[in-house]
């Protein structure tokens, strides 16, 4: 079972829904970066669980920093963090040991792990496993903003109701302040109001309902990625794919794309008046060409599933009987899980974004510049890798 994620910034993840912890360990992450420890509780309580739309499981997801952090500041060593589960109700899932529930991994899992895998609350397979996630990339998420790189998304459906959709150019930082106000995280006042309307009544009806996220990536250079392989989308997408209920990700005009023609989509270019350069006019392309940016926001979107575990009947098996069976799940639910997945979403991004500015380019981009710190640090650097390629060589 891999849990890692990433190449020169690699986030493992560890634990089951009710075991005694979950947590994560971060490996590259750059010396001398402070982390504001008040500021990532408050990234991480947008994710935990509780409030009138969510499910009453109470866990305060409160990270315990073993190592990696010298008074608030990363020094070099790999990070490890632990949050403890502290409100289980394991009991909730002695059924679905014999039940396994419709469009959970209960039944692949049992047959892949030959039913040594840990079924309380989905056990490894459960939501629960991207508070850890969340935690590493909210430090990622401070040090990119101090680089001047911002990333924030929101819910852009839930079922039929929408919100209005973001400007592939650029959102304001008040609009995306605001968001944070509201019940949920949304751009506009009646988006909230029917998007909780339609939770509210699929929770009555015992049901859950689907959604969308939107997310932006404003601030990064032209030319980070590569073809094939080494795409900045394919690898966030690998990493937005490591979310539970997540069924479809794409960037930019992405499936409307099918449907237009050359004209309509192609990004024309104009030289910037900004920056030494050229930027697009438009942005169907969501900030990504042939793998690599362009310069202009990176803009993306998820599809999540309707939450599987839903009180109403519905038909399985009995793993004992060998016989059809009846199950309605039992515990406590999000009727929409896509609420709470939205700091994920940018937490995943951010762990993306960072790990590809964290590659040694041929080139160094004014953003790794940034990155690296001070010039003499980063022509130092190049110098010592310079000399090691001469060794290689010869």
């Amino acid at each position: 079972m891999n849990t890692t994620y990433g190449r020169n910034l690699r986030t493992t993840v560890f634990g089951q829904s009710h075991s005694a912890a979950i947590g994560c360990t971060i490996e590259g992450l750059p010396a001398g970066e402070a982390v504001d420890l008040e500021r990532l509780a408050a990234f991480m309580a947008r994710r935990a669980p509780g409030g009138r739309l969510a499910t009453q499981r109470k866990e305060p997801d409160a990270p315990e920093i073993l190592c990696g952090l010298l008074e608030g500041v990363t020094c070099g060593a790999p990070l490890a963090a632990v949050i403890r589960n502290t409100n289980q109700r394991s009991q909730d899932y002695k059924a679905i040991a014999d039940l396994p529930r419709p469009s959970h991994a209960d039944l692949p899992a049992q047959v892949r792990y030959q039913g040594h895998q840990d079924v309380r609350g989905g056990g490894a397979f459960s939501g629960r496993l991207t508070a850890p996630l969340t935690l590493a990339g909210g430090i990622a998420l401070q040090i990119l903003e101090r680089r001047g790189i911002r990333i924030a998304a929101h819910v852009l459906s839930v079922g039929e109701a929408e919100d209005r959709p973001m400007n592939p150019m650029g959102e304001s930082a008040a609009e995306l302040e605001k968001r944070l106000t509201r019940e949920l995280p949304v751009l506009t006042d009646e988006a909230a109001e029917a998007m909780a309307q339609t939770i509210a009544l699929a929770r009555k009806a015992g049901d859950s309902v689907g959604a969308t996220i939107e997310c932006i990536v404003e601030g990064l250079p032209c030319g980070l990625g590569g073809p094939l392989f080494e795409g900045v989308d394919g690898r966030i997408a690998f990493g937005l794919f490591g979310i539970p209920g997540v069924k479809g990700v794409d960037f930019g005009a992405g499936f409307a794309a099918a449907r237009m023609k050359g004209s309509e989509n192609n990004d024309p270019w104009e030289v910037s008046t900004e920056a030494p350069g050229a930027r697009p006019l438009t942005n169907n392309a969501g900030g990504i060409a042939g793998g690599i940016t362009t310069g202009a926001p990176l803009l993306f979107r998820i599809a999540m599933k309707p939450t599987p575990s839903i009180a109403l009947a519905q038909k399985t098996i009995s793993l004992e009987k060998g016989a059809d069976a009846d199950l309605g799940v039992r515990g406590r639910h999000d009727p929409c899980i896509a609420l709470r997945a939205v700091p994920v979403v940018e937490a995943t991004a951010a762990l993306a974004v960072l790990d590809v500015l964290l590659e040694p380019p041929a080139v160094m981009p004014e953003a790794l510049t940034r990155l690296w710190g001070s010039e003499a640090l980063r022509l130092g650097a190049m110098e010592r890798l310079g000399e090691c390629t001469k060794k290689n060589k010869d």
